[in-house]
């Protein structure tokens, strides 16, 4: 098991960054992927950002090349450095943790954090 907090939101203009951070509450090096995941209002939550072992990120399409997902180890903090943010990235961000063990990956989320971007 593992419990996740995030922080870091809150409210910016547009072309604006932010910096969100999940703190786990174990060694995150051996978790099998860590990631963030949004919900804006009356949408499905989708996948934002993931951080494989060893290291293999992947970006959902609308936030390549503005968003960078990065972990520090010795922390257990995996973080998502967000920049030239738009109004459409206004959403509550979730960090997300899927951990393999007996053959079976269980997702465990952490409360969110709210993120509102102004135009």
């Amino acid at each position: 098991q593992v419990q996740l907090v995030e922080s870091g939101g809150g409210l910016v203009q547009a072309g604006g960054s932010l910096r969100l951070s999940c703190a786990a509450s174990r060694s995150i090096s051996s978790i099998n992927t860590m990631g963030w995941y949004r919900q804006a209002p009356g949408k499905e939550r989708e996948l934002v950002a993931t951080i494989s072992r060893p290291s293999n990120i992947n970006y959902a399409e609308s936030v390549k090349g503005r968003f960078t997902i990065s972990r520090d180890s010795a922390k257990n903090t995996v973080y998502l450095q967000m920049d030239s943010l738009i109004p459409e990235d206004t959403a509550v961000y979730y960090c997300n943790a899927k951990i393999l063990a007996l053959g079976l990956i269980t997702n465990y989320w952490g409360q969110g954090t709210q993120v509102t971007v102004s135009s």
